[in-house]
């Protein structure tokens, strides 16, 4: 039986296991979505969840807390000045799980793991090209 198992081990050992999610974190504060496996997702889901529960308050005890698990400054100055106070009036929930199906090599279950409310950045429209019929020279026809 599997009473009282607190975590997903993911199948390393704990200092892989820390660094891995330690990354992932700063990869996800850093570009607010990424693509990882459900189990990952799940996990790191618990983690960043309580990091930006922590960043909603700027102080330098919270600062330094999460500093030790988000080892880029300017990752930890984006999570404290524009993730944190962006959930200041929401009480949970600052992450989605959006399922994109299967992996093709090994059938693992893939997910897009990112931030509630994240600013979407527009695509930019190709120009359209001139038509064939502005770029003939008069004197052809």
């Amino acid at each position: 039986m599997k009473h009282k198992i607190g975590f997903n081990r993911l199948n390393r050992k704990s200092a892989h296991r820390r660094a891995m999610l330690r990354n992932m974190a700063t990869s996800l504060f850093l570009h607010e979505r990424i693509r990882t496996t459900k189990a990952k997702a799940k996990e790191l889901q618990r983690r960043a969840e309580k990091m930006i529960t922590r960043s909603r308050v700027d102080t330098l005890h919270n600062r330094r807390i999460l500093a030790r698990d988000i080892h880029d400054r300017a990752v930890l100055a984006k999570l404290f000045t524009d993730i944190g106070p962006r959930y200041v009036e929401r009480p949970g929930g600052y992450t989605r799980i959006v399922k994109l199906g299967r992996r093709r090599g090994d059938a693992a279950e893939m997910v897009f793991l990112e931030l509630v409310g994240r600013a979407v950045k527009p695509k930019k429209k190709p120009q359209a090209k001139e038509s064939k019929e502005e770029t003939v020279p008069e004197s052809a026809e």
